[in-house]
Formats: structure tokens, C-alpha cells, sequence
């Protein structure tokens, strides 16, 4: 059953560069708990947002998935990919600060020394595998029940980025009838946490555009050149590959797609062009 989002408050809604509340409505979506926004009747397209860990339950992450629709032109799924245990919103305040500049380094470390035993059981609870099944498993669901002639796309954030990108590769493609088709039409990664290389980088099949934070102390910059180098290799190989393009934010602190400082102008045009670059990907492949 759809229920209403206004119980939000709107103290809630920090570092975002969108005034007013979520729009949207949560629903059961193939078997996951998912925030639904956008063109139910005709959309140009799908698409499937992955969050970072704070999921469902970060305001943030539900308004950018409201800018995303707001064209009319795409229907926004956002699922809960956490199941109802997504990290803490106290860690999301402790880890991407809206204001990393009011954050002292004592306050820093001792509450990261304070919140590391939730964290760790989470990521104990939240295992690689686990987790890419239950994400192949939900594209897998709505590539079946999706007209051919109707687009998908992924954008993964922090968490989520990981994810976007083994939706692109040619290891996660499905049988539908008699063929095998990728789980998604394009996808975007931004600031992609924790992403095992070459494994995770390696026969794309799909575009994709990555967004990388220039002093991201979690995902770093050199990162990027590993990507590039496993893209390069393939296609001297003979392969060929999709399109892959690279988008670099200063200063790009990690979750600058997410939680950056609207206040400061160079956050806030980090988070405004992480918008653009998703939309104008999804604009060119869907």
C-alpha cells in the first residue's frame, strides 16, 4: 500500500540543493520495499536508483530521486535494498557532515570510535554477495516485466555505485526468451565505494558514466586511472567496449552527490552537476 511522506520534517532535509518535501510514495516493488516518483503512465524510461547505506531512510536521497522525475519524462524506483536495516543516520552525520568545515578532528575520531561497532555488525549483516544478489535479483525481476521497448537505467551513489557498475558488466546478463540482454540499458556510478577491481570494472556491455570526487578520501581520485587502464586494455584486446566516460568534482568530498553543503558554492555546483550528469546520460542512451 502507497504510503504518504509527509511526516518528514523539514529539519530533516539537510544538505540538499531542493527545497520542500519528498513527493513520492513507498510501495512493494518486486518483492522490495521501494520509493516510487515519477511518469507511471507512459515514462520514457526506468530508473532504478541505488543510495548509499543510508537508503530509504536519508530525506536526501528521496528528493534527488523527486529531481530526477521531475521532467515527467522518467518513472523513479528507489529501492530499499537494505531490507529495513540501513546504516544509522547518526553515522551519516559523523562520516559526510553537510558542513565537513564545523566538524573538529576530535569530534571526528571520537565519534567514530563511538559509532564503529554498529557499523561493523551492519557491513557484517550487508556481505558482497548478499548484497549483489539482491540487486541482480530485483533488475533481473523488472527487466522481465518491462517492455523491450522501454529503457532502464541504474545511478549508484557511495554504496550503490559498486552496484551500478556489475549491472553494466556481461557477467550479471540474463537469458529473456531466447536471449541474453544486459540487466540495464546504461547506468551511472557516482563516488562508487568499495569497488574490487578488475573484477567489478571489467566487460562492461552497457555506457557508463562515472563521477569521481578530486579530494574524496573514501573512493580515490586514482581510482579513476585504474578504470580507464582496465577500459584501455580491453579494447586494444579486440573488445569492444561501451562508451565510458569519467566526470571529475572539485573538491568532490566523498557523498558530495548526496550530502554536500549548499551553502558553499562549490558543493553546491557539485551537487547540482551530479544531477545533470545523470539525467543528461540517461537523455543520450535511454
Amino acid at each position: 500500500m502507497a504510503t504518504s511522506e509527509a511526516t518528514i520534517c523539514e529539519q530533516c532535509i539537510s544538505g540538499s540543493i531542493h527545497k520542500g518535501m519528498p513527493q513520492g510514495t513507498e510501495e512493494m516493488i518486486h518483492g522490495l520495499n521501494t520509493y516510487v516518483i515519477g511518469n507511471r503512465t507512459n515514462p520514457r524510461g526506468i530508473l532504478v536508483m541505488y543510495t548509499d547505506v543510508f537508503g530509504l531512510a536519508l530525506p536526501n536521497n528521496r528528493i534527488i530521486a523527486d529531481s530526477y522525475a521531475k521532467s515527467g519524462e522518467w518513472l523513479v524506483y528507489m529501492p530499499d535494498f537494505f531490507k529495513g536495516d540501513p546504516m544509522p543516520l547518526s553515522i551519516a552525520d559523523l562520516l559526510i557532515p553537510t558542513d565537513a568545515s564545523a566538524q573538529s578532528s576530535f569530534s571526528f575520531y571520537t565519534g567514530l570510535l563511538a559509532s564503529a561497532p554498529s557499523a561493523i555488525m551492519w557491513m557484517t549483516r550487508h556481505k558482497s554477495a548478499q548484497t549483489t544478489q539482491t540487486c541482480v535479483e530485483f533488475l533481473q525481476a523488472l527487466r522481465r516485466e518491462t517492455p523491450r521497448s522501454q529503457k532502464i537505467g541504474i545511478v549508484g551513489m557511495c554504496w550503490g555505485g559498486r552496484y551500478a557498475f556489475q549491472a553494466a558488466q556481461e557477467k550479471h546478463m540474463m537469458k529473456l526468451g531466447d536471449e541474453s540482454i544486459p540487466l540495464v540499458d546504461a547506468a551511472v556510478a557516482l563516488h562508487p565505494s568499495n569497488l574490487v577491481l578488475p573484477e567489478d570494472a571489467d566487460n562492461l556491455v552497457v555506457p557508463l558514466s562515472v563521477g569521481w570526487g578530486l579530494k574524496d578520501t573514501n573512493t580515490k581520485i586514482e581510482l579513476k586511472g585504474i578504470v580507464e587502464g582496465i577500459v584501455a586494455k580491453e579494447k586494444e584486446g579486440g573488445r569492444a567496449v561501451p562508451e565510458v566516460v569519467h566526470q571529475v568534482y572539485e573538491p568532490g568530498r566523498h557523498g558530495f552527490s548526496v550530502r554536500g553543503n549548499p551553502d558553499d558554492p562549490q558543493e553546491r555546483k557539485c551537487l547540482e552537476d551530479s544531477v545533470t550528469q545523470v539525467l543528461e546520460w540517461f537523455d543520450k542512451w535511454l
